[in-house]
């Protein structure tokens, strides 16, 4: 890392704060996958906030479990879990340690490494789409459960960490529901974004799983 301020980590303290203050500040920082295929870099766009037990779309909502177990730890950590069994995702954990709250790190710009996350996200029609969602985040940066818990905050060593980067400018930052949360959570206003980038994920309200039935 060089001492150029935009290139330093952030320290644990920018997480260690409620998971709604954490969100919109994440938008423009840049995320650093580093593997033995090469780094990749990424400016953040898009992200939600989760608010731990007490928020009826979060994880912890009913408590901790070993699949939530890193949200109750310290923060600046990564949180990635399996859904749907077929996608990673990536949050980031916010503090204090057993608060349970995270940030989901729903899309962003690659700015280097792009042929990397091309390769990995062939389907992708152009550069915004490489990490447009979520999912696409996580298979573009090679993102699994093995960085479960991994240090974001860590100046070297680390295979993910989040810079300073360039801050989105506040009156580009919009908020608004959630993708795909319904039930109590649905009007959360936690869901935010860079207005106009093209690299934002469209929204898409909740809609209940239709029960197939077989005719006997």
């Amino acid at each position: 890392m060089t001492d150029a301020p935009d290139r330093m980590p952030l320290p644990r303290d920018f997480f260690n704060r409620p998971v709604q203050d954490v969100a919109p500040d994440l938008l423009g920082r840049t995320l650093v996958r580093h593997s033995p295929d090469g780094p990749i870099e990424l400016r953040l766009t898009e992200v939600e906030a989760y608010d731990g037990e007490r928020d009826p779309g979060s994880h912890a909502y009913r408590g901790r479990t070993a699949r939530n177990a890193t949200m109750y730890g310290p923060p600046g950590h990564a949180y990635v879990y399996f859904i749907y069994g077929m996608w990673f995702s990536i949050n980031l954990v916010c503090g204090p340690e057993d608060r349970a709250s995270a940030v989901l790190l729903r899309a962003g710009e690659i700015l280097t490494g792009r042929s990397l996350a091309a390769g990995r996200r062939p389907k992708a029609r152009n550069t915004d789409e490489l990490a447009k969602g979520p999912a696409r985040l996580a298979t573009a940066l090679d993102i699994d459960r093995s960085l479960d818990g991994v240090d974001v905050c860590a100046s070297t060593g680390s295979p993910l960490t989040i810079l300073h980067g360039t801050p989105a400018p506040r009156a580009l930052v919009r908020n608004g529901p959630r993708t795909g949360v319904g039930g109590d959570g649905a009007g959360h206003p936690w869901r935010y974004w860079i207005d106009g980038d093209p690299t934002v994920s469209p929204y898409r309200p909740h809609s209940p799983r239709r029960r197939t039935t077989t005719a006997t």
